[in-house]
């Protein structure tokens, strides 16, 4: 890698796949908070909602994403804006 352009902190990190908890270990300089024991080894762990592995796009399984009832949070807020505009 050339000198200088990369982060510092460009480590293992482990991303965990909450909808279906599967694990994948890549390089990467995100920030984290927890860590994660795979194989006997303990690396940062990163969760994410949704990921290759889960998503409809690539498993050709088509669900509603909905994590912690955005969808409904983002039409009641919608629906007050309009009922203040009348």
């Amino acid at each position: 890698m050339k000198k200088g352009i990369h982060p510092e902190n460009y480590r293992t990190v482990v991303f965990k796949d909450l909808a279906n908890d599967a694990t994948i270990i890549t390089k990467s300089c995100v920030n984290t908070k927890e860590v994660i024991t795979v194989d006997g080894v303990e690396y940062p762990l990163f969760k994410v909602e949704i990921s290759n592995l889960s998503h409809p796009f690539y498993t050709g399984k088509m669900k509603l994403v909905d994590t912690a009832g955005r969808v409904d949070k983002f039409m009641n807020r919608y629906k007050k804006h309009l009922e203040n505009k009348a």
